[in-house]
């Protein structure tokens, strides 16, 4: 007997102008299956999922629901079918309630009074259904945590009885065991028969949610495998194309004198005596819990928030950054996490961000000599492999892997002594990854002292020499290379060491 699939996507094509961004490409899901799919940055999977949500339309191709062929030209025809997205960032209304939102359809209606006690009740059903039951109906959910806003919109889709739940990256900013609650709520589904479509550059995660994993590569199929007999190597191969023998490339830095040393220093309330120091030539981490103050920590320093005490040394000199300006200026950088609201001018073109922190580099008596530095630009870029058409092309343009080589070509313009990178890897692809690991051993190699903050251990692991662990705003440990493992990261995470 014939495999019945809950979704089949068979021969997908679509063209934007003359560029082709999917090339019979297929998917077939199961009912209550946990399906990965995954490919590097511009592989085509968001392509894909926004033509089975009916925001795109497919130039060929046919779409399958539980064995009858469909047609879908609009979101409506999508979510009817039983078909829900959630995206990274969420489609709620934050000064609506928790029972609104989730109930959004019905207010929309216009039709008929609604019964809001009865909304309320349905709401907390829902909630307690997933195992939420703390969460309050009744409240705003732009008070709610990213966490407890997924879970109100997963509660939305399951109103609209959705067959086909597809989950975008939906662990990138949560917790770790946010990111456990989410799992088990998650296989709760996939029990009750939804079929689930993941999609994730942390392959850990494919490794333990999926039973199957389908790899896109450059708008093309190139396999769907069983994930109990895959490894993450074979499939890394196939994503990328290539063989990649290492995922972290060896770090060759010598250590050298202390380049910025930190003692007790306090700001606001994850702040609390942090006390740290990095070297030239070493890459320092930085690991805790979300919520940790390592990013308050390095703003602190960079002089994007207030110090209120403690003292920090820039080459044993005693310094007080009341800007980032005045950190720029001595060449000390800081990379923040959110590369879209902060560590980039998206509407900018690519050579604008990239000399921003290094003006004079091509300026001459004040004014900026266009031709220099758009020939410094794509010296630079070249250097560091970043795929775009032109420098004039605004930063939106580029894929998440190439947005953050070129937020990381500012600083390396900048001729920094001291640079911070802010989850340097958050978002971006496996091949895009190992090249940003290659930009910041380059760095090290050179001299410069780095410090990485990360929540991916394995991440940590690979890069630092030397990792600072921090837990409600102080320093819980500190852990050589030769100590380091997840075990005892976590420990000193959540305070049990």
């Amino acid at each position: 007997m014939a495999q019945q699939y809950r979704l089949e996507m068979k021969g997908i094509t679509k063209h934007f102008g003359g560029v082709k961004a999917l090339t019979d490409v297929s998917l077939s899901v199961e009912p209550g299956e946990i399906h990965a799919l995954i490919g590097e940055n511009g592989a085509g999977k968001s392509t894909l999922m926004k033509i089975l949500s009916g925001a795109y339309q497919r130039d060929k191709g046919q779409i399958f629901i539980d064995g009858q062929e469909v047609k879908i030209t609009n979101p409506k025809e999508s979510k009817d079918l039983g078909i829900a997205i959630i995206y990274q960032e969420f489609m709620l209304a934050p000064d609506l309630t928790v029972a609104e939102n989730i109930y959004i359809d019905k207010l929309s209606g216009g039709k008929g009074l609604i019964d809001w006690k009865k909304l309320r009740e349905d709401a907390k059903a829902q909630l307690e259904k997933l195992g939420f039951g703390d969460i309050d109906p009744r409240a705003k959910c732009g008070s709610l945590s990213v966490a407890y806003q997924q879970v109100v919109e997963i509660c939305k889709c399951l109103t609209r009885n959705a067959k086909v739940l597809v989950f975008d990256e939906p662990t990138a900013v949560l917790t770790f065991s946010e990111i456990q609650k989410l799992f088990e709520v998650i296989k709760k589904l996939r029990d009750e028969g939804v079929s689930i479509i993941y999609i994730s550059h942390r392959l850990e995660e494919i490794f333990e949610l999926s039973k199957h994993i389908t790899i896109l590569k450059d708008g093309t199929y190139v396999d769907t495998v069983d994930t109990a007999s895959f490894d993450k190597q074979r499939l890394v191969n196939l994503m990328v194309g290539r063989e990649m023998t290492e995922m972290y490339p060896p770090r060759n830095a010598k250590i050298g004198d202390v380049v910025l040393k930190v003692e007790d220093l306090h700001a606001g309330k994850l702040v609390d005596g942090v006390s740290f120091d990095v070297k030239a030539g070493e890459v320092l981490g930085f690991n805790g819990l979300v919520g940790a103050g390592r990013t308050e920590t390095m703003r602190a320093i960079f002089g994007a928030d207030k110090k209120e005490s403690g003292k920090v040394y820039y080459f044993g000199k005693e310094v007080n950054w009341k800007t980032p300006g005045q950190a720029i200026k001595e060449g000390f950088g800081l990379l923040p996490e959110d590369r879209k609201k902060q560590g980039l001018l998206l509407n900018q073109s690519i050579r604008v961000n990239t000399t921003l922190a290094c003006l004079k580099k091509v300026t001459n008596h004040g004014v900026i000599q266009h031709a220099k530095e758009k020939e410094y630009v794509k010296e630079l870029l070249k250097s560091i492999q970043t795929k775009y058409g032109s420098t004039e092309d605004d930063a939106s343009s580029l894929s998440g892997g190439n947005q953050q080589k070129i937020a990381l070509a500012k600083w390396i313009a900048a001729d920094c002594k001291c640079v911070v990178f802010d989850e340097p890897t958050r978002g971006v692809d496996v091949g895009a990854k190992t090249e940003i690991y290659k930009i910041i051993n380059n760095l090290a190699e050179n001299g410069v002292a780095v410090i990485m903050i990360s929540s991916e251990m394995p991440e940590i692991i690979g890069m630092c020499d030397r990792v600072v662990i921090m837990r409600n705003g102080k320093v819980t440990g500190e852990l050589q290379k030769e100590e380091l493992t997840e075990n005892m990261m976590i420990k000193y995470a959540m305070g049990v060491q």
